[in-house]
């Protein structure tokens, strides 16, 4: 799970931290990913329930791609022992060679089910990643599931320089002092030449993918839960 960024329009606040209908939205993600051995968190609290790895991504704030590269390099450390060595929450085997699967979600989507990520893992088939889409057609990068192998390609590409820029679609000046290529780099640039199914959701309520940047959003969100409980 990439639990990092700065919330900077809810103040400033560690968003997964946040609760929602009497738990935090990142331990709303992990029950969405407890079917996952290790389940582990990058960035944000590193208060995070027994049997759950932490880490950090280097350097602290160097956006998902830089959080993806520290979490699948430390899967193997992360299935021994939960200690601040980890991954982003995966689905992995337990070592990091054996590793065939891993979710990369956000921490922020508290309407993420065990339901959806099976939705991922079943369409993913041979392809190197499955993510969601929404009825516009605009993929849900921090929302999908991956082949981990393809992941390290297109790291190993991105740190050497080959392959297709890391930088683009990063945004203005997100290239600049790309030290080791990771840093600043957008999920998009990340996996722009992989093969990725794109899945719609044809379940009930809110889409799985819902995160929550604003204080409406949390409204929303608390709202939904609240109907859902009830029915």
């Amino acid at each position: 799970m990439l639990a990092g960024g700065s919330a900077r329009r809810m103040g400033g606040d560690d968003k997964p931290s946040m609760v929602v209908s009497g738990r935090s939205m990142r331990d709303r993600v992990l029950d969405a990913l407890r079917a996952a051995d290790p389940r582990v968190v990058v960035g944000g609290s590193a208060d995070v329930p027994a049997g759950v790895g932490y880490t950090r991504e280097e350097p602290p704030g160097g956006g998902p791609v830089a959080a993806v590269a520290a979490g699948l390099a430390a899967l193997g450390s992360a299935t021994a022992t939960p200690t601040p060595t980890a991954t982003p929450t995966a689905t992995a085997t337990p070592t990091a060679t054996a590793t065939a699967e891993v979710a990369v979600v956000a921490g922020d989507l508290p309407l993420l089910t065990a339901d959806a990520v099976q939705v991922l893992r079943a369409s993913l088939s041979t392809a190197d990643g499955a993510l969601f889409v929404d009825r516009d057609g605009r993929r849900q990068l921090l929302c999908g599931v991956w082949r981990a192998d393809a992941l390290r390609s297109r790291l190993t590409e991105m740190r050497s320089g080959s392959g297709p820029d890391p930088r683009a679609g990063s945004g203005a000046g997100a290239g600049q002092g790309l030290g080791s290529g990771t840093r600043g780099a957008s999920m998009r640039a990340l996996i722009a030449p992989l093969n990725v199914v794109e899945v719609t959701w044809a379940g009930d309520g809110p889409p799985p993918w819902f995160d929550c940047d604003t204080e409406d959003d949390l409204r929303k969100v608390r709202e939904w839960l609240t109907a859902r409980t009830a029915g």
